[in-house]
């Protein structure tokens, strides 16, 4: 096979084309037009929600999310160590301490088992990542949430359609943010969707992404509060319609992929893949694997750079959050111990995953990953 297979590309095949023109050809481009308005109702009625806010990042709809739930300088939340550096730097624009807990070593996301003993008097909230679209296991979450009085605030950026016990990701937080970034299982280029189905939550997001201009009033550009310029624009809205119109067909393209990925590396000595908890539906947003290299018998980096010799793309797992500069400078505790999210980020990384990847190109990476164990 001599084409390039990128690590992931976006999968444009509805109506974006056409709603895309109708936005520009009507000279709706900008915050306002129809096709926000309908993207938001379409999302929310995809995850069985009440009321989803459309914004122009996945990173801004968790600041914006945190911000509705009040958390701020005084406080702490916690989230995964082994996470994308998003989960934590929303976190530090409220003012707030982000705490790092390890992660499952079978499905990767936030250990429940280890949540309880991280949990503070500063503590506001907990921040559970859906990591590569496994859900985190959300009853048991809220379960401590109750307990300890505190809000939930679920990223979700990678989880699209992604069901906890037959419920679909967007009702089992408080708030769930999405990313719609260009190798979502949904894109819209740029973008992010924060869902509720709480509507005092769902005014407050409204006011705080406009710049707190009021809601009901007119404007007199006088403003009581500080907001934020975090709107989407019509144009990226019509591609984010014309994407949740296909949402089914793109999430069982994904799980076909993974289905294909796992009959074909199994049983390869030292190669793990994201096992998928038997009451979750897992939309695999993107398909990681870890190298042991004593059963291998070659390294994690030894494997990218052959699979690139064969013009396969890859990209490495997420490092720690204790391992970053950044957040040790702001004052975050990097102390503790993170075994999991430690191997996870110096053994893994993740394979091509786009939605409409080819059996025949999925087997013949899965080829060049046995042929050079051997």
């Amino acid at each position: 096979m001599s084409d390039f297979i990128p690590v992931c590309e976006p999968f444009l095949n509805g109506n974006e084309e056409k709603y895309l023109n109708d936005a520009i050809k009507t000279g709706w481009i900008s915050s306002s037009g129809k096709y926000i308005k309908a993207f938001e109702e379409e999302f929310a009625r995809y995850c069985g929600a009440k009321y989803a806010v459309a914004v122009c990042n996945g990173t801004v709809a968790l600041h914006l999310g945190l911000v509705t739930l009040g958390i701020n300088a005084e406080d702490e939340v916690i989230i995964p160590d082994f996470t994308m550096i998003a989960s934590a730097f929303s976190v530090c624009y409220t003012g707030a301490k982000p705490v790092f807990v390890d992660v499952d070593k079978d499905n990767w996301n936030i250990d429940i088992n280890q949540i309880e003993k991280k949990i503070t008097p500063k503590t506001k909230a907990i921040m559970p990542v859906s990591i590569f679209g496994h859900p985190c296991e959300m009853d048991k979450i809220n379960g401590l949430a109750k307990k300890y009085d505190l809000k939930i605030i679920e990223d979700a950026a990678e989880s699209h359609g992604a069901e906890f016990r037959g419920v679909k990701v967007g009702n089992l937080a408080d708030l769930t943010c999405f990313s719609f970034f260009a190798n979502k299982n949904l894109t819209t280029g740029e973008g992010g969707m924060v869902v509720t189905n709480n509507e005092d939550l769902f005014n407050k997001l409204r006011y705080y992404k406009n710049l707190c201009f009021p809601l009901n009033a007119a404007r007199t550009y006088l403003h009581n509060d500080i907001g934020f310029n975090y709107r989407m624009s019509n144009l990226h809205a019509a591609i984010g319609l014309a994407q949740v119109e296909k949402a089914d067909e793109y999430r069982n393209m994904r799980i076909r992929n993974a289905e294909i990925y796992k009959e074909n590396l199994e049983g390869i000595p030292g190669i793990e893949t994201q096992k998928t908890l038997d009451y979750v539906l897992n939309v695999h947003w993107m398909n990681g694997i870890v190298v042991d290299k004593n059963l291998y018998g070659r390294t994690r980096d030894q494997l990218i750079e052959y699979l690139k010799d064969h013009k396969i793309d890859t990209r490495l797992l997420f490092n720690g959050m204790h391992r970053q500069v950044a957040l040790k400078n702001f004052g975050c505790d990097c102390n503790d111990e993170y075994p999991v999210s430690d191997y996870l980020a110096d053994n893994g990384f993740y394979l091509p995953s786009a939605s409409n990847l080819s059996q025949e190109k999925i087997i013949f990476i899965c080829n060049k990953i046995k042929e050079f164990q051997k």
